[in-house]
This record gives structure tokens, sequence and C-alpha cells, in this order.
């Protein structure tokens, strides 16, 4: 705490402008006095002698002479064993605690501690006395959940150590002294396993940052295949309301190739959230087989906390992403809904009277939006171990316009679209990516000549789509008819998926490719079928078949049986591959 103090001179909703004597930071926390309580506060601008400092808090009751005290730290989160299974408000509170410490309408000015403090962890010492050490270099290390987490130097301490002494094997909590580092000066410095870390500056004291290349499988065929995301990726998914944003999410955040979950709700304060907190605890995981909250962080605004809060938690949230990547693991950031982070954006520089772009948002946010999606990507430790932050972000626009400022300024940063369409949601086709809209820049889990192949049936056949729309089925020629058909039927039986079926919901690598080869032999094939009529009933059979296979548990009796039933109904309209798709599955086998 420093002895800088303050008199607020004047209130703009959760914004005060503070006078003040002494040093002050940007992004410095305050805390100013009303009715008995310190409310928390962040410095978001200063000019001359006056601060302006959003306030995380109900500012009913501040006014003009109220104190301000400048604690001379940044907004930071706190980092240790403990962080995994919580759930946190943006500015780091566990609510459950919260809870039932301030009861069903929570009161401003409390402030609890992130990590257990009372909780014991079972302390392995790696680094020995004498080593020299530098950030981010482990000293021991503590089970936690399925991971060995480890206990490393402050990423604040810059410079080199030694380490003067260290605990032997034992149980200890976050704020004992497990380390006693020598600085190059002589002076000792006591180490726990827990520290601060400024959540809006990234962590990067890694050795070597790498280009993302390894596919982050979601065991959704429709992304993994034709949109697919990359570990240390990006990606975006824009959509309508009701568009199944959410659900699409939380199948993400289950089924992916990841060791670490954190749901970011910066925007979400009703409904989904509910779910998440009601459905993680129940879920099992699919990769350990134990709860799935075991290894997931949620974080989300309660509804006592200003707008302005939703920035805090999605700092937060990236923060402690960062701090298991420096494991060594691969982390998924979900943010749910970066539309409404930009608008809380957008109230606080109205207030500060900026100058304002496009549709009243401030001309800086690409910049912020650029700089929060940076802070993903893969690294490259010190001691030789991969870890990686993978963002995802959703966006909310207005009616699904896609040209708004938020999805425009994400779109030029991310490396996945996957825009969803009011029109698929509406005809129940989930999940409701626009197939002909999006684009990843990352590769397909699948061979990319074989997906080329189907993406160019699947866009020939919407062309003959939109020509019958004009002319009609009678004025369309069999062989156009059939090449919309099959159209129809990669959609439905490959693009759309059951999240809510125990089997379909997550379909792995392994399984996709089994499936995708298969469904090239009907796409590339030609079949004896003499009419429209003869064309749609058979193609019906056919999806209905696929369907039926995409149901059945991978290579046991019933996928078997539909599959050789897919077999006969083909093999009954004498199906023979084309030239092109003979030689395109040859040249896979």
């Amino acid at each position: 705490m420093t002895d800088t103090k303050g008199k607020v001179v004047a209130v703009n909703g959760n914004m005060i402008s503070v006078a003040f004597d002494g040093n002050v930071s940007l992004n410095e926390v305050g805390y100013v006095t009303v009715g008995g309580k310190s409310l928390k506060s962040e410095v978001i601008r200063i000019r001359g002698g006056k601060a302006q400092l959003q306030v995380y808090e109900m500012t009913k009751g501040i006014s003009t002479g109220d104190e301000v005290t400048f604690t001379g730290d940044l907004l930071s989160v706190e980092l240790g064993p403990g962080l995994l299974g919580q759930v946190f408000d943006g500015l780091q509170n566990p609510l459950p605690q919260l809870a039932e410490k301030a009861g069903y309408f929570l009161e401003r000015g409390i402030y609890l501690e992130a990590l257990p403090g009372e909780k014991v962890w079972e302390f392995s010492p790696i680094a020995n006395p004498g080593d020299t050490v530098r950030r981010g270099d482990v000293l021991g290390s503590v089970p936690e959940g399925p991971f060995t987490h480890k206990i490393m130097v402050p990423f604040g301490m810059y410079g080199t150590y030694k380490v003067k002494s260290i605990k032997h094997f034992g149980e200890y909590n976050v704020h004992d002294e497990i380390a006693v580092l020598t600085d190059e000066k002589g002076k000792d410095i006591d180490i726990t396993m827990s520290f601060q870390w400024p959540v809006k500056r990234a962590v990067d004291c890694y050795a070597e940052r790498l280009k993302p290349e390894e596919t982050m499988v979601t065991k959704v065929r429709l992304i993994d295949t034709f949109f697919p995301v990359a570990k240390g990726g990006t990606y975006c998914i824009p959509g309508p309301f009701g568009a199944g944003k959410t659900v699409l999410q939380h199948t993400t955040s289950r089924n992916a190739d990841v060791d670490v979950v954190i749901v970011a709700a910066c925007g979400e304060r009703a409904g989904e959230v509910v779910e998440i907190l009601k459905e993680f605890p129940e879920l099992t995981d699919p990769r350990t087989g134990r709860s799935l909250m075991e290894r997931t962080i949620i974080i989300c605004n309660t509804s006592s906390m200003p707008v302005a809060a939703r920035e805090a938690s999605v700092y937060t949230g990236v923060t402690l992403a960062e701090y298991y990547r420096q494991m060594g693991l691969h982390v998924l950031l979900l943010a749910d809904s970066t539309s409404r982070w930009a608008q809380a954006l957008r109230e606080m520089s109205g207030r500060l009277e900026e100058i304002p772009g496009e549709e009243a948002f401030p001309a800086y946010l690409e910049s912020y939006i650029a700089a929060f999606y940076e802070r993903a990507g893969v690294v490259r430790l010190s001691d030789g171990s991969i870890g990686s932050v993978t963002i995802g972000g959703t966006v909310s626009p207005a009616g699904g316009n896609f040209e708004e400022p938020v999805t425009q300024a994400t779109l030029k940063v991310v490396g996945s679209f996957h825009g969803l369409s009011r029109e698929r949601s509406d005809a129940r086709k989930y999940p409701a990516i626009n197939p002909y809209d999006s684009w990843s820049k990352y590769t397909s889990v699948i061979r990319n000549d074989w997906v080329d192949y189907a993406r160019s049936c699947l866009f020939r056949g919407a062309e003959v789509g939109q020509m019958m729309k004009v002319v009609g089925e009678e004025g369309t020629s069999l062989e156009d008819f059939i090449l919309y058909l099959k159209s129809e039927f990669l959609d439905a039986v490959y693009l759309q998926q059951n999240s809510f079926d125990e089997v379909d919901a997550a379909a792995d690598v392994e399984r996709q490719t089994y499936v995708f080869k298969k469904l090239l032999s009907v796409l590339g094939a030609d079949f004896a079928l003499d009419s429209k009529d003869d064309a749609r009933a058979y193609f019906n059979q056919l999806r209905q078949k696929f369907i039926d296979w995409n149901y059945s548990a991978w290579m046991g009796g019933d996928f078997k049986k539909n599959e050789a039933g897919i077999d006969s109904l083909y093999a009954s309209k004498k199906g023979s591959l084309t030239a092109a798709a003979r030689a395109l599955l040859k040249d896979g086998e």
C-alpha cells in the first residue's frame, strides 16, 4: 500500500474522477471509501493531477469528497495451486465462498482470497540449494487434480537468483515459505506457492514462441474437417441470438483435445452461466473419467457488478490460461461473448469523452481485440516442454450482421471463422456453422484433397439449389439434380451433428476419417437412377442409413450392421466411382 491518497471530484456512472497528490500508475488499483466500505477500482486514465477510475462495484452513494486510497499494485490475479475447479467473478473472487459470506444478494466491498489458504498441498522439491534460477523456472511441484502443478519462480522476478534453501517433501499451504532465493545483490527473498501477476500484461517468460501447427481436435466433424482450429491458434464464432453459440462452446469444452478449459463468461450472466454451473460438475471427463470440473475454471460476472467488470473477466481468464501454459499444458480459453466486452469498452469510452469510432465504439477497439487474441500461442519453455493457449471467442452481432465493427475487428486477427447462420439454425441444422461463409487457415484432420473434393461437391450442389429456386425442379437436368441431392446428403450426414446424443456428440479423428472415406465413395459415384423421384427416394434412404450409422458406437455390432446396410444400398443402384474419385481414394490408401 502506498501513501498516495485522493478525493473524488466527479462521478459519472461507474467512473469516478479523483484528484490526488503523489504517484499513480495506469491500471493501478485504488479503493474508494463509501459507507464504511472500500470499493475496488482501476485507474484507466491520468491527466494532470486527476485520475479517472472505473469502479468494479455499483457506485450508489459515492459523492464528491469521498476518499480514495491507491495501492501501488496493478490489477492482478493470484496464481498458484487451487485454481482448477473454481468459479470466480471477474475480479477472481470465488463465488461459492462469496455467496456463503454475503448471502443471496452479494454485498459491495467484499473481496476474498482466490486460493484456498487453509488447504495443504503435497510439495515435492525439484530445484536444489545452489541452483541458479530465473522467473518461470520450476522450484517444485504439487498434485492438482489430474495434473502436476509446477511451483515456479514468480514471473515478476527479473534477473538471476541462487536457491539458498528449499523445503523438503511435505505438506504446506499456499502461504507457507517453500524456498528462499538470493538475488544478485545478496538480498534474500522468501518464496511461497502463490504470487500475483498483472492481468493486462502478457506472461512472456518462455524460451521460444512457435507457429501453431497441430490441430486441436474438437470431435465436431464440421470443425475438424472443414474449419479446423490449431492448438495455440485463435477462432471466433459470430452469430445471431439463438443460433447455438453456447451449445457449441459447451460441446467443444467437453471434447476438445486440451488439458485445461477456462470459460470466461464475460457477457453472459443469465441462463447460459447457470447451465454451465449445473452441468459441468456432473459431467464425466472423457479424457480422465473423472469430473470435468476438475480441469475447468469458470469466470463469470455477477448481476451486482457493473458492465465494466466484463473487461476484467476477459483479462483474468487469459492470464490464468497463460499460467497453466507455462507448466507445459494445453489450455482452451472460451470467451462468451466478446461483444459484451466491446460494449463495456464503448460505455467507458463515452464517459471518458473520447472521439468515437464506427457505431460509437472506441477508435482503439481493433487494437484491444488484437492484443487479446495475440496472447494465444504455442510456446517452448526453458525445459523444452511445449504449452499452448487456444482462444475461441463468440461474437453476438445484432441481427447477425457480420459487417459490424466487433466482428470485423475480430476477423482480422483470428485464424478460423465459424460463422453461425440464422437460416441454418431455423432449419435445425446444428451446428449452425455456415459452410459457405466460414473459413480456416489451419490444417484439417482429413486429407486436404479429400476435403477439397467434398467442398466442391457441396458448393456446386448449392448452386444448383439456387438455380432450382428460379427455374424449378422440372427445369433442372437429372445430372444436376443428383448433384444437388449429393450436396444435401453431405450436409445432413456429416456437417450436422447431434450434441445431445451420447455417440454422435463426439466423433474422434479415426471415426471421422473412416466415415469421410465412405462418404467420398457416395459423392464420387455414378448411380443407376432413372428419374428424379428415383434419385430422391434413393438418397433419402441412404441419408437415413448414414445417420443411423453416426448414432452407432464405434466398431460395435450396430456400427458394422449399419455399414453393411449402406454397402448393400450402394450396390443396389450399381454405384461405381468416377475416374477422378477412384484416383482420389486409391491415392489415399
